[in-house]
Protein backbone atom coordinates (compact mmCIF):
# COMPACT_ATOMS: atom_id res chain seq x y z
CA UNK A 1 0.00 0.00 0.00
CA UNK A 2 1.49 3.25 -1.23
CA UNK A 3 0.91 6.07 1.69
CA UNK A 4 0.60 10.06 1.12
CA UNK A 5 3.17 12.16 2.90
CA UNK A 6 0.52 13.56 5.54
CA UNK A 7 0.79 17.66 5.55
CA UNK A 8 1.97 17.30 9.69
CA UNK A 9 5.30 15.83 8.47
CA UNK A 10 6.38 18.48 5.91
CA UNK A 11 8.19 20.04 9.24
CA UNK A 12 10.61 17.25 9.49
CA UNK A 13 11.43 17.21 5.41
CA UNK A 14 11.88 21.00 5.60
CA UNK A 15 14.09 20.35 8.43
CA UNK A 16 15.85 17.62 6.27
CA UNK A 17 16.30 19.70 3.13
CA UNK A 18 17.03 22.86 5.23
CA UNK A 19 20.01 20.69 6.97
CA UNK A 20 21.12 19.82 3.15
CA UNK A 21 21.36 23.36 1.79
CA UNK A 22 22.89 23.98 5.42
CA UNK A 23 25.70 21.81 4.49
CA UNK A 24 26.15 22.95 0.73
CA UNK A 25 26.67 26.37 2.05
CA UNK A 26 29.31 25.74 4.38
CA UNK A 27 31.67 26.14 1.31
CA UNK A 28 31.11 29.65 1.10
CA UNK A 29 29.68 31.45 4.44
CA UNK A 30 31.47 30.44 7.70
CA UNK A 31 28.10 31.02 9.16
CA UNK A 32 26.58 28.50 7.92
CA UNK A 33 27.42 26.06 10.54
CA UNK A 34 25.07 27.42 12.89
CA UNK A 35 22.52 26.89 10.45
CA UNK A 36 23.96 23.30 10.27
CA UNK A 37 23.65 23.28 13.56
CA UNK A 38 20.23 23.90 14.26
CA UNK A 39 18.68 22.10 11.42
CA UNK A 40 20.38 19.23 13.06
CA UNK A 41 18.54 19.38 16.27
CA UNK A 42 15.46 19.77 14.44
CA UNK A 43 16.27 16.92 12.33
CA UNK A 44 17.09 14.97 15.31
CA UNK A 45 13.74 15.53 17.11
CA UNK A 46 11.99 14.50 13.85
CA UNK A 47 13.46 11.80 13.75
CA UNK A 48 12.93 10.74 17.43
CA UNK A 49 9.39 11.34 16.94
CA UNK A 50 8.52 9.62 13.85
CA UNK A 51 10.92 6.34 15.30
CA UNK A 52 8.98 6.40 18.50
CA UNK A 53 6.27 4.19 19.19
CA UNK A 54 3.91 5.64 22.25
CA UNK A 55 2.86 8.65 20.93
CA UNK A 56 0.91 8.43 17.60
CA UNK A 57 0.32 12.56 17.32
CA UNK A 58 4.55 12.65 17.51
CA UNK A 59 4.59 10.56 14.90
CA UNK A 60 2.36 11.71 12.58
CA UNK A 61 3.47 15.77 12.93
CA UNK A 62 6.96 15.58 14.18
CA UNK A 63 8.55 18.18 15.58
CA UNK A 64 5.06 20.63 15.51
CA UNK A 65 3.89 18.38 17.86
CA UNK A 66 6.29 20.15 20.54
CA UNK A 67 4.48 23.27 20.57
CA UNK A 68 1.72 21.73 21.99
CA UNK A 69 3.35 20.21 24.46
CA UNK A 70 5.39 23.61 25.40
CA UNK A 71 1.98 25.08 25.75
CA UNK A 72 0.92 22.36 27.68
CA UNK A 73 3.72 22.20 30.14
CA UNK A 74 3.73 26.24 30.90
CA UNK A 75 1.35 25.79 33.36
CA UNK A 76 -2.58 25.78 34.02
CA UNK A 77 -3.43 29.48 33.25
CA UNK A 78 -1.39 29.18 29.89
CA UNK A 79 -2.71 25.45 28.97
CA UNK A 80 -6.38 26.40 30.06
CA UNK A 81 -6.18 29.58 27.27
CA UNK A 82 -4.25 28.25 24.48
CA UNK A 83 -5.33 24.32 24.80
CA UNK A 84 -8.88 24.65 26.55
CA UNK A 85 -11.03 27.42 26.60
CA UNK A 86 -12.92 28.23 29.78
CA UNK A 87 -15.99 26.84 28.19
CA UNK A 88 -14.34 23.52 27.10
CA UNK A 89 -17.02 22.89 24.13
CA UNK A 90 -14.96 19.70 24.11
CA UNK A 91 -17.84 17.03 25.08
CA UNK A 92 -15.49 15.43 27.90
CA UNK A 93 -13.82 17.44 30.76
CA UNK A 94 -10.33 17.85 31.30
CA UNK A 95 -10.19 16.00 34.39
CA UNK A 96 -12.01 12.84 32.68
CA UNK A 97 -9.97 12.50 29.92
CA UNK A 98 -6.94 13.12 32.24
CA UNK A 99 -8.10 10.09 34.63
CA UNK A 100 -8.12 7.84 31.05
CA UNK A 101 -4.92 8.56 30.09
CA UNK A 102 -3.22 7.74 33.51
CA UNK A 103 -5.30 4.75 34.00
CA UNK A 104 -4.47 3.58 30.22
CA UNK A 105 -0.42 4.14 30.99
CA UNK A 106 -0.99 2.84 34.13
CA UNK A 107 0.43 5.77 35.85
CA UNK A 108 -0.96 6.55 39.37
CA UNK A 109 -4.16 8.29 40.26
CA UNK A 110 -3.32 9.82 43.59
CA UNK A 111 -3.71 13.45 44.31
CA UNK A 112 -2.07 15.56 47.36
CA UNK A 113 -4.17 18.13 49.23
CA UNK A 114 -7.97 16.77 49.16
CA UNK A 115 -10.61 16.75 46.70
CA UNK A 116 -10.51 19.09 43.49
CA UNK A 117 -14.18 19.49 43.44
CA UNK A 118 -16.45 22.24 45.05
CA UNK A 119 -17.87 19.51 47.42
CA UNK A 120 -21.13 22.15 48.09
CA UNK A 121 -21.87 23.15 44.59
CA UNK A 122 -25.35 22.41 43.76
CA UNK A 123 -25.04 18.77 41.51
CA UNK A 124 -21.49 17.68 43.86
CA UNK A 125 -22.47 13.78 44.16
CA UNK A 126 -21.04 10.79 46.35
CA UNK A 127 -20.89 7.40 47.15
CA UNK A 128 -21.55 6.67 50.99
CA UNK A 129 -19.00 4.60 52.99
CA UNK A 130 -19.28 2.00 55.55
CA UNK A 131 -17.50 1.86 59.16
CA UNK A 132 -17.18 -1.89 58.15
CA UNK A 133 -15.57 -1.93 54.87
CA UNK A 134 -14.97 -5.32 53.50
CA UNK A 135 -12.28 -7.55 51.60
CA UNK A 136 -13.27 -7.79 47.93
CA UNK A 137 -11.64 -10.95 45.97
CA UNK A 138 -10.33 -9.71 42.77
CA UNK A 139 -11.59 -7.23 40.07
CA UNK A 140 -13.44 -9.35 37.41
CA UNK A 141 -16.90 -8.49 37.86
CA UNK A 142 -19.03 -10.28 35.51
CA UNK A 143 -23.21 -10.99 34.51
CA UNK A 144 -24.45 -13.96 32.76
CA UNK A 145 -26.83 -12.66 30.16
CA UNK A 146 -28.84 -14.99 28.70
CA UNK A 147 -29.50 -17.83 31.22
CA UNK A 148 -31.39 -20.76 30.02
CA UNK A 149 -30.23 -20.17 26.52
CA UNK A 150 -27.86 -22.64 24.67
CA UNK A 151 -25.16 -20.46 24.86
CA UNK A 152 -25.25 -17.72 27.91
CA UNK A 153 -22.71 -15.27 27.50
CA UNK A 154 -20.68 -13.94 30.81
CA UNK A 155 -19.82 -10.16 30.11
CA UNK A 156 -17.29 -7.91 31.60
CA UNK A 157 -19.44 -5.02 33.78
CA UNK A 158 -17.34 -2.36 31.66
CA UNK A 159 -17.16 -2.68 28.04
CA UNK A 160 -16.50 -0.98 24.51
CA UNK A 161 -19.53 0.75 22.95
CA UNK A 162 -20.10 0.47 19.49
CA UNK A 163 -17.47 2.22 17.40
CA UNK A 164 -17.77 1.13 13.28
CA UNK A 165 -15.19 0.28 11.07
CA UNK A 166 -14.97 3.06 8.83
CA UNK A 167 -15.28 5.58 11.63
CA UNK A 168 -12.49 4.33 13.29
CA UNK A 169 -9.16 3.28 11.47
CA UNK A 170 -7.73 -0.38 10.95
CA UNK A 171 -5.69 -0.34 13.85
CA UNK A 172 -7.15 1.66 16.32
CA UNK A 173 -10.29 -1.48 15.46
CA UNK A 174 -7.24 -3.63 16.19
CA UNK A 175 -6.16 -2.53 19.23
CA UNK A 176 -9.68 -2.30 20.66
CA UNK A 177 -10.10 -5.97 20.04
CA UNK A 178 -6.46 -6.78 21.37
CA UNK A 179 -7.20 -5.11 24.15
CA UNK A 180 -10.86 -7.08 25.14
CA UNK A 181 -9.20 -10.13 24.27
CA UNK A 182 -6.71 -9.30 26.83
CA UNK A 183 -9.08 -8.09 29.48
CA UNK A 184 -11.73 -10.18 29.30
CA UNK A 185 -14.03 -8.05 27.88
CA UNK A 186 -16.20 -7.59 24.72
CA UNK A 187 -16.00 -5.26 21.98
CA UNK A 188 -19.17 -4.23 20.04
CA UNK A 189 -18.99 -4.01 16.51
CA UNK A 190 -20.79 -0.71 16.08
CA UNK A 191 -23.28 -1.05 12.54
CA UNK A 192 -20.74 -1.46 10.27
CA UNK A 193 -20.18 -5.11 10.97
CA UNK A 194 -17.98 -7.46 11.39
CA UNK A 195 -14.64 -6.41 9.56
CA UNK A 196 -11.28 -8.70 9.06
CA UNK A 197 -9.91 -6.72 11.55
CA UNK A 198 -11.86 -7.14 14.47
CA UNK A 199 -11.16 -11.09 13.91
CA UNK A 200 -7.33 -10.96 14.52
CA UNK A 201 -6.99 -11.46 17.87
CA UNK A 202 -9.98 -12.96 18.35
CA UNK A 203 -11.55 -11.30 21.48
CA UNK A 204 -15.54 -11.09 22.46
CA UNK A 205 -17.74 -9.56 19.92
CA UNK A 206 -21.42 -8.12 19.89
CA UNK A 207 -22.17 -8.10 16.44
CA UNK A 208 -23.89 -4.91 16.23
CA UNK A 209 -26.78 -5.04 13.70
CA UNK A 210 -28.10 -1.39 12.07
CA UNK A 211 -30.65 -0.57 9.80
CA UNK A 212 -28.76 -1.04 7.21
CA UNK A 213 -28.18 -4.66 7.80
CA UNK A 214 -24.56 -4.64 7.28
CA UNK A 215 -23.01 -8.24 7.01
CA UNK A 216 -26.37 -9.49 6.66
CA UNK A 217 -28.25 -8.05 3.70
CA UNK A 218 -28.89 -8.07 0.31
CA UNK A 219 -28.73 -6.26 -3.12
CA UNK A 220 -31.66 -3.76 -1.59
CA UNK A 221 -30.70 -3.41 1.32
CA UNK A 222 -33.25 -6.24 3.45
CA UNK A 223 -31.90 -8.34 5.69
CA UNK A 224 -31.01 -11.87 4.59
CA UNK A 225 -31.44 -14.62 6.94
CA UNK A 226 -28.49 -16.51 5.25
CA UNK A 227 -25.97 -13.72 5.55
CA UNK A 228 -27.06 -13.52 8.75
CA UNK A 229 -26.50 -17.39 9.89
CA UNK A 230 -22.66 -17.05 8.69
CA UNK A 231 -21.95 -14.21 10.88
CA UNK A 232 -23.85 -15.06 13.95
CA UNK A 233 -22.59 -18.42 14.66
CA UNK A 234 -19.01 -17.63 14.48
CA UNK A 235 -17.70 -18.57 18.01
CA UNK A 236 -16.38 -14.85 18.52
CA UNK A 237 -19.59 -13.58 18.51
CA UNK A 238 -21.04 -13.77 21.82
CA UNK A 239 -24.03 -11.70 21.50
CA UNK A 240 -26.35 -9.80 18.90
CA UNK A 241 -27.99 -6.04 19.49
CA UNK A 242 -30.11 -4.46 16.97
CA UNK A 243 -29.59 -0.76 17.45
CA UNK A 244 -32.99 0.73 17.02
CA UNK A 245 -31.38 4.20 18.06
CA UNK A 246 -27.82 5.72 19.47
CA UNK A 247 -27.70 8.48 21.43
CA UNK A 248 -25.18 10.48 18.60
CA UNK A 249 -28.38 11.10 16.25
CA UNK A 250 -31.20 9.14 17.49
CA UNK A 251 -34.37 9.28 14.83
CA UNK A 252 -31.65 10.13 12.14
CA UNK A 253 -29.98 7.52 9.12
CA UNK A 254 -26.53 8.06 7.74
CA UNK A 255 -24.85 8.05 4.69
CA UNK A 256 -21.10 6.82 3.70
CA UNK A 257 -20.55 8.83 0.85
CA UNK A 258 -19.13 6.43 -2.02
CA UNK A 259 -15.39 7.65 -2.24
CA UNK A 260 -15.42 6.71 0.99
CA UNK A 261 -16.57 2.93 0.17
CA UNK A 262 -13.41 1.32 -0.71
CA UNK A 263 -12.70 -2.77 -0.77
CA UNK A 264 -12.62 -3.46 2.87
CA UNK A 265 -15.41 -1.55 3.90
CA UNK A 266 -17.72 -2.82 1.02
CA UNK A 267 -16.25 -6.81 2.09
CA UNK A 268 -17.45 -6.06 5.93
CA UNK A 269 -20.61 -4.26 4.83
CA UNK A 270 -21.97 -6.46 2.02
CA UNK A 271 -22.28 -3.35 -0.23
CA UNK A 272 -21.04 -1.99 -3.58
CA UNK A 273 -17.45 -0.65 -3.62
CA UNK A 274 -17.66 3.10 -4.35
CA UNK A 275 -21.37 3.87 -4.16
CA UNK A 276 -22.82 5.78 -1.59
CA UNK A 277 -24.11 3.43 1.39
CA UNK A 278 -27.37 4.53 3.17
CA UNK A 279 -28.16 3.76 6.92
CA UNK A 280 -32.32 4.34 7.18
CA UNK A 281 -34.00 6.00 9.78
CA UNK A 282 -36.13 3.42 10.51
CA UNK A 283 -35.90 -0.37 9.92
CA UNK A 284 -37.73 -2.41 7.13
CA UNK A 285 -37.21 -5.98 8.84
CA UNK A 286 -40.33 -5.16 11.59
CA UNK A 287 -42.73 -2.05 11.75
CA UNK A 288 -44.60 -2.88 15.17
CA UNK A 289 -43.44 -3.78 18.82
CA UNK A 290 -44.49 -7.17 18.16
CA UNK A 291 -42.87 -7.94 14.82
CA UNK A 292 -39.40 -6.73 16.78
CA UNK A 293 -40.27 -9.11 19.27
CA UNK A 294 -40.50 -12.19 16.66
CA UNK A 295 -37.47 -11.09 14.51
CA UNK A 296 -35.49 -10.96 18.03
CA UNK A 297 -36.82 -15.05 18.37
CA UNK A 298 -35.19 -15.23 14.42
CA UNK A 299 -32.29 -14.09 15.26
CA UNK A 300 -31.98 -15.94 18.66
CA UNK A 301 -32.61 -19.16 16.28
CA UNK A 302 -30.41 -18.52 13.99
CA UNK A 303 -27.73 -17.98 16.03
CA UNK A 304 -27.87 -21.57 17.66
CA UNK A 305 -29.27 -20.10 20.93
CA UNK A 306 -26.86 -16.76 21.94
CA UNK A 307 -28.27 -14.23 23.87
CA UNK A 308 -30.36 -11.20 21.43
CA UNK A 309 -31.14 -7.97 22.55
CA UNK A 310 -31.42 -3.89 21.35
CA UNK A 311 -30.18 -1.45 21.91
CA UNK A 312 -32.30 2.32 21.89
CA UNK A 313 -32.12 5.89 23.07
CA UNK A 314 -35.51 6.39 24.60
CA UNK A 315 -37.61 9.10 22.94
CA UNK A 316 -41.32 8.73 23.04
CA UNK A 317 -42.01 6.97 26.14
CA UNK A 318 -45.53 5.41 24.63
CA UNK A 319 -43.69 3.40 22.46
CA UNK A 320 -40.91 2.11 25.11
CA UNK A 321 -44.27 1.10 26.72
CA UNK A 322 -45.52 -0.80 23.69
CA UNK A 323 -42.41 -2.65 23.57
CA UNK A 324 -43.04 -4.38 26.84
CA UNK A 325 -46.70 -4.66 26.47
CA UNK A 326 -45.76 -6.54 23.67
CA UNK A 327 -43.42 -8.90 25.74
CA UNK A 328 -46.26 -9.02 28.18
CA UNK A 329 -48.99 -10.34 24.93
CA UNK A 330 -46.55 -12.79 22.88
CA UNK A 331 -44.55 -13.68 26.36
CA UNK A 332 -41.53 -13.44 23.91
CA UNK A 333 -38.55 -11.06 24.92
CA UNK A 334 -34.69 -9.59 24.19
CA UNK A 335 -31.99 -10.76 26.36
CA UNK A 336 -31.16 -7.50 27.57
CA UNK A 337 -31.34 -4.10 26.57
CA UNK A 338 -28.75 -1.68 26.47
CA UNK A 339 -29.53 2.28 27.15
CA UNK A 340 -27.90 4.38 24.73
CA UNK A 341 -27.60 8.16 26.53
CA UNK A 342 -28.49 10.90 24.43
CA UNK A 343 -25.68 12.95 25.28
CA UNK A 344 -23.57 9.68 24.47
CA UNK A 345 -22.02 9.03 20.58
CA UNK A 346 -18.75 9.22 19.27
CA UNK A 347 -20.06 9.73 15.40
CA UNK A 348 -20.21 13.11 14.04
CA UNK A 349 -24.29 14.66 14.05
CA UNK A 350 -25.65 17.38 13.20
CA UNK A 351 -25.55 20.17 16.22
CA UNK A 352 -29.01 20.19 17.53
CA UNK A 353 -29.17 16.22 17.36
CA UNK A 354 -26.09 15.80 19.60
CA UNK A 355 -26.95 18.36 21.82
CA UNK A 356 -31.18 17.94 21.90
CA UNK A 357 -32.33 15.01 20.93
CA UNK A 358 -32.92 11.81 23.19
CA UNK A 359 -33.41 11.58 26.50
CA UNK A 360 -30.33 11.68 28.81
CA UNK A 361 -29.17 8.28 30.34
CA UNK A 362 -30.03 9.19 33.78
CA UNK A 363 -33.79 9.54 32.92
CA UNK A 364 -33.94 7.05 30.03
CA UNK A 365 -31.89 3.91 32.08
CA UNK A 366 -34.75 4.80 35.29
CA UNK A 367 -37.56 4.57 33.19
CA UNK A 368 -36.55 1.28 30.99
CA UNK A 369 -35.67 -0.16 34.69
CA UNK A 370 -39.33 1.46 36.23
CA UNK A 371 -41.01 -0.01 33.35
CA UNK A 372 -39.30 -3.71 33.37
CA UNK A 373 -39.52 -4.06 37.47
CA UNK A 374 -43.10 -2.82 37.14
CA UNK A 375 -44.41 -5.51 34.86
CA UNK A 376 -42.24 -8.24 36.54
CA UNK A 377 -39.60 -8.48 34.23
CA UNK A 378 -36.69 -7.10 35.35
CA UNK A 379 -34.96 -10.34 36.61
CA UNK A 380 -35.43 -11.81 33.00
CA UNK A 381 -34.28 -9.00 31.18
CA UNK A 382 -30.36 -7.45 31.87
CA UNK A 383 -30.13 -4.08 31.24
CA UNK A 384 -26.36 -2.62 29.70
CA UNK A 385 -26.04 1.68 29.60
CA UNK A 386 -23.95 3.68 27.75
CA UNK A 387 -22.93 8.37 27.78
CA UNK A 388 -20.26 9.53 28.94
CA UNK A 389 -19.15 6.59 31.13
CA UNK A 390 -14.74 7.04 32.17
CA UNK A 391 -14.63 6.65 35.39
CA UNK A 392 -14.96 3.73 38.40
CA UNK A 393 -18.00 5.95 40.57
CA UNK A 394 -19.78 6.30 37.05
CA UNK A 395 -20.31 3.17 36.36
CA UNK A 396 -21.17 2.88 40.33
CA UNK A 397 -23.86 5.82 39.99
CA UNK A 398 -25.30 4.30 36.68
CA UNK A 399 -25.24 0.50 38.63
CA UNK A 400 -27.22 2.26 41.24
CA UNK A 401 -29.97 3.66 38.63
CA UNK A 402 -30.43 -0.04 37.80
CA UNK A 403 -28.41 -0.88 35.22
CA UNK A 404 -25.95 -4.18 35.11
CA UNK A 405 -23.21 -3.25 33.45
CA UNK A 406 -21.87 -0.60 31.25
CA UNK A 407 -20.11 0.24 28.06
CA UNK A 408 -17.79 3.23 27.25
CA UNK A 409 -16.99 4.45 23.18
CA UNK A 410 -15.16 7.96 23.58
CA UNK A 411 -13.33 6.30 27.00
CA UNK A 412 -11.76 3.44 25.32
CA UNK A 413 -11.02 6.12 22.02
CA UNK A 414 -8.78 8.62 24.76
CA UNK A 415 -7.04 4.98 26.02
CA UNK A 416 -6.10 4.86 22.57
CA UNK A 417 -4.46 7.99 22.22
CA UNK A 418 -7.31 10.09 21.24
CA UNK A 419 -6.93 13.69 22.11
CA UNK A 420 -10.39 15.60 20.93
CA UNK A 421 -9.28 16.96 18.09
CA UNK A 422 -12.56 16.87 16.89
CA UNK A 423 -11.53 15.79 13.39
CA UNK A 424 -13.12 12.34 13.10
CA UNK A 425 -15.66 13.85 10.21
CA UNK A 426 -12.99 15.24 7.82
CA UNK A 427 -10.71 11.74 7.63
CA UNK A 428 -7.30 14.12 9.41
CA UNK A 429 -7.56 12.82 13.04
CA UNK A 430 -3.98 13.35 14.00
CA UNK A 431 -3.93 10.33 16.49
CA UNK A 432 -5.16 7.50 13.54
CA UNK A 433 -7.90 6.98 15.28
CA UNK A 434 -10.68 7.84 13.59
CA UNK A 435 -8.94 7.93 10.12
CA UNK A 436 -9.21 5.80 7.03
CA UNK A 437 -5.79 7.62 5.53
CA UNK A 438 -3.23 5.07 5.97
CA UNK A 439 -0.61 7.60 6.14
CA UNK A 440 -2.29 8.67 9.49
CA UNK A 441 -3.46 5.17 11.00
CA UNK A 442 -0.29 3.11 10.38
CA UNK A 443 1.60 5.27 12.80
CA UNK A 444 -0.91 3.88 15.56
CA UNK A 445 1.30 0.95 17.04
CA UNK A 446 -1.54 -1.55 17.88
CA UNK A 447 1.05 -3.66 20.43
CA UNK A 448 1.23 -0.56 22.66
CA UNK A 449 -2.38 1.03 22.51
CA UNK A 450 -4.11 -2.70 22.80
CA UNK A 451 -1.69 -2.61 26.00
CA UNK A 452 -3.32 0.74 26.83
CA UNK A 453 -7.22 -0.86 26.25
CA UNK A 454 -6.39 -3.18 28.59
CA UNK A 455 -4.64 -1.62 31.32
CA UNK A 456 -7.49 1.25 31.74
CA UNK A 457 -10.29 -1.41 31.84
CA UNK A 458 -7.98 -3.06 34.27
CA UNK A 459 -7.25 -0.24 36.71
CA UNK A 460 -11.02 1.35 36.43
CA UNK A 461 -12.43 -2.30 37.87
CA UNK A 462 -9.89 -2.15 40.92
CA UNK A 463 -10.85 1.35 41.78
CA UNK A 464 -14.50 0.08 41.45
CA UNK A 465 -13.68 -2.51 43.52
CA UNK A 466 -12.03 -0.23 45.51
CA UNK A 467 -15.46 1.63 46.15
CA UNK A 468 -17.65 -0.96 46.56
CA UNK A 469 -15.38 -2.35 49.47
CA UNK A 470 -15.57 0.71 50.83
CA UNK A 471 -19.25 0.58 50.98
CA UNK A 472 -19.28 -2.88 52.51
CA UNK A 473 -20.10 -4.51 49.38
CA UNK A 474 -18.44 -7.47 47.62
CA UNK A 475 -19.98 -7.06 43.92
CA UNK A 476 -21.10 -3.52 41.93
CA UNK A 477 -24.81 -5.64 41.37
CA UNK A 478 -25.53 -5.14 45.40
CA UNK A 479 -25.06 -1.36 44.53
CA UNK A 480 -28.51 0.66 45.04
CA UNK A 481 -30.05 3.77 44.83
CA UNK A 482 -29.58 4.48 48.57
CA UNK A 483 -25.38 4.41 48.55
CA UNK A 484 -25.25 7.23 46.50
CA UNK A 485 -26.22 10.70 47.26
CA UNK A 486 -26.84 14.23 45.31
CA UNK A 487 -26.52 17.74 46.69
CA UNK A 488 -29.26 19.71 45.67
CA UNK A 489 -28.53 23.12 47.16
CA UNK A 490 -25.90 24.69 50.08
CA UNK A 491 -28.70 23.11 52.11
CA UNK A 492 -29.94 19.69 51.03
CA UNK A 493 -28.97 16.48 50.41
CA UNK A 494 -30.72 13.72 48.81
CA UNK A 495 -29.58 9.70 48.28
CA UNK A 496 -31.04 8.71 44.66
CA UNK A 497 -33.41 6.36 46.33
CA UNK A 498 -35.34 9.37 47.88
CA UNK A 499 -34.27 11.43 44.28
CA UNK A 500 -35.49 9.87 42.77
CA UNK A 501 -39.02 7.58 41.73
CA UNK A 502 -39.03 4.04 41.95
CA UNK A 503 -41.68 1.16 40.71
CA UNK A 504 -42.26 -1.25 43.19
CA UNK A 505 -42.20 -5.24 41.33
CA UNK A 506 -45.77 -5.65 39.15
CA UNK A 507 -46.65 -2.76 40.03
CA UNK A 508 -47.59 -1.31 36.66
CA UNK A 509 -49.59 -4.81 36.22
CA UNK A 510 -51.83 -3.78 39.23
CA UNK A 511 -52.31 -0.21 37.35
CA UNK A 512 -50.78 2.88 36.38
CA UNK A 513 -48.66 4.36 39.01
CA UNK A 514 -48.97 8.12 39.91
CA UNK A 515 -45.74 8.64 38.12
CA UNK A 516 -46.84 11.11 35.53
CA UNK A 517 -45.24 9.21 32.58
CA UNK A 518 -46.88 5.92 33.24
CA UNK A 519 -50.03 7.44 34.11
CA UNK A 520 -50.32 9.33 30.99
CA UNK A 521 -48.51 7.34 28.35
CA UNK A 522 -48.50 3.48 29.92
CA UNK A 523 -52.76 2.90 29.56
CA UNK A 524 -52.38 4.23 26.04
CA UNK A 525 -49.44 2.34 24.48
CA UNK A 526 -49.93 -0.60 22.00
CA UNK A 527 -48.22 -3.75 21.46
CA UNK A 528 -49.01 -3.77 17.74
CA UNK A 529 -48.14 -0.17 16.58
CA UNK A 530 -45.55 2.95 17.41
CA UNK A 531 -47.95 5.23 16.64
CA UNK A 532 -49.06 7.91 18.65
CA UNK A 533 -51.89 7.37 21.13
CA UNK A 534 -55.21 8.60 19.79
CA UNK A 535 -55.30 11.65 22.43
CA UNK A 536 -51.58 12.15 21.25
CA UNK A 537 -52.47 12.49 17.73
CA UNK A 538 -55.43 14.34 18.26
CA UNK A 539 -53.72 17.63 20.01
CA UNK A 540 -51.32 17.71 16.87
CA UNK A 541 -54.39 17.39 14.59
CA UNK A 542 -55.30 20.18 16.64
CA UNK A 543 -52.30 22.31 16.68
CA UNK A 544 -52.59 21.53 12.57
CA UNK A 545 -55.98 23.46 12.25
Amino acid sequence: MQLAIPLGRWAFYFSLAGLAIAVLATAWMSLAWWAVLGFAVLVAIGARDILQRRRTVSRNYPILVHLRYFLESIGPEIRQYFIESDTDERPFSREQRSLVYQRAKNIHDKVPFGSLLDVYGDGYEWINHSLAPVEVEGHDFRIEIGTGLARPYSASVFNISAMSFGSLSPNAIRALNAGAARGGFYHDTGEGSISRYHREHGGDLVWEIGSGYFGCRDRDGRFDQARYIENACLDQVRMIEIKLSQGAKPGLGGVLPGAKVNAEIAAARGVPIGLDVISPARHTAFSTPIELLQFIERLRQGSGGKPVGFKLAIGHPWEWFGMVKAMLETGLRPDFIVVDGGEGGTGAAPLEFANRVGMPLRDALLLVHNTLVGVGLRDRVRIGAAGKITSAFMIARTLALGADWCNAARAFMFALGCIQARSCHNDRCPSGVATQDPSRWHMLDVELKAERVRAYHDNTLKALAQLIAAAGLRHPCEIGPEHVVRRRSDTEVQSYETLHHFLQPGELLAGAPEHPVFRRFWPLARADSFDPPASVAALRATKLR
